[in-house]
């Protein structure tokens, strides 16, 4: 396997308050070459410290950092033109179009000024490429910050948090974008706190939760791993009949007024209420997703519970 990105024991800290705070520790990441990767995790848990690193914006304190096999930030010169990143809002000239805006970047960076309108294409903006920047949605102006990072035709893209703030309509196109950037053969690694969109993009993925790697796979593996098939069900007293659940052999949940039980077998758990006199009302199969996966890795990370998500930044659902 081809390798874009990899990082051994990387550890950084900040001086807060006078007291250490890790804010990366011991992370071994691997991104491979092609398609799109996402790197997840709730806010505040080293995403955007790791890709400051990475782009050499500011140093480890220890282990190292590659990116396509050149040690960063030592060897950053020789590879950073084969990549493009997107850490910040966009800046550009509100009077100008997204055209000009994109002909100035290009004529200070030295690429052919015939780039421009295939970048435009590149990210569905040719139609608005002569549209005053001012005017764009924000989803359009997220797109136009990828176009220019294509300028260069770069290898590897680096999207920090890009569907932050943008309406369903806005996440649909960068989700899109990022899609198509990756199915044409580039590397996109893209940081999230939303779980739902990352699974919907994503190749492969790096979880993380307090600095530190949790899993690492393909997308559909790390699913796969979150336990196995599920079942929601609801029944008139749900105590009782977790007990009677786990007295059988099945590992329960709670979930809210409903259990969620692990079982390849659905009639298993009907038979197993129904012969202590208690009938489900509700039973739904659960879906492998990440949203599963993630609570299962951060359980004993003080990351699962739902009060603990809101607090740290997750979001589960809401993808347009």
């Amino acid at each position: 396997m081809d390798i874009a990105v990899r990082t051994t024991d990387l550890r950084k800290t900040y001086l807060s308050r006078g007291r250490r705070r890790i804010a990366v520790q011991a992370l071994s990441m691997t991104v491979p070459q092609g398609g799109v990767h996402g790197f997840l995790g709730p806010n505040g848990s080293g995403k955007t410290t790791t890709i400051r690193m990475l782009l050499g914006l500011i140093r480890p304190d220890s282990g190292t950092a590659e990116i396509f096999g050149s040690p960063i930030p030592r060897r950053l010169p020789a590879v950073i033109d084969r990549v493009g990143a997107v850490v910040e809002a966009p800046k550009f000239f509100p009077g100008f179009t997204g055209r000009q805006n994109l002909r100035l970047l290009a004529d200070a960076i030295g690429t052919p000024l015939p780039r421009v309108d295939e970048v435009l294409e590149a990210t569905r903006l040719g139609d608005r490429a002569r549209d005053r920047f001012a005017g764009y949605s924000l989803g359009m102006k997220q797109r136009l910050a990828i176009a220019a990072t294509l300028l260069k035709d770069p290898d590897l893209l680096i999207f920090d948090e890009p569907t932050n703030g943008l309406d369903p309509a806005g996440i649909r196109e960068v989700r899109e974008t990022m899609r198509s950037l990756g199915a044409q053969g580039k590397t996109v690694l893209v940081s999230s706190h939303i779980l739902a969109e990352v699974e919907q993009v994503a190749d492969t993925v790096s979880i993380i939760g307090n600095g530190a790697l949790l899993a690492e796979g393909p997308v559909s593996e790390i699913m796969r791993q979150s336990g196995g098939a599920r079942v929601r069900v609801g029944v008139a007293s749900p105590d009782r009949a977790l007990g009677i659940l786990e007295a059988d052999g099945l590992a329960v949940t709670r979930d809210g007024s409903h259990l969620l039980v692990a079982s390849e077998d659905p009639s298993a758990v009907t038979r197993s209420l129904a012969g202590h006199g208690l009938y489900v009302s509700e039973l739904t199969p659960v879906r492998a997703d990440l949203e599963a996966a993630f609570l299962a890795l951060t359980a004993d990370e003080g990351l699962g519970s739902a009060a603990d998500r809101h607090a740290g930044g997750i979001e589960t659902g809401g993808a347009a």
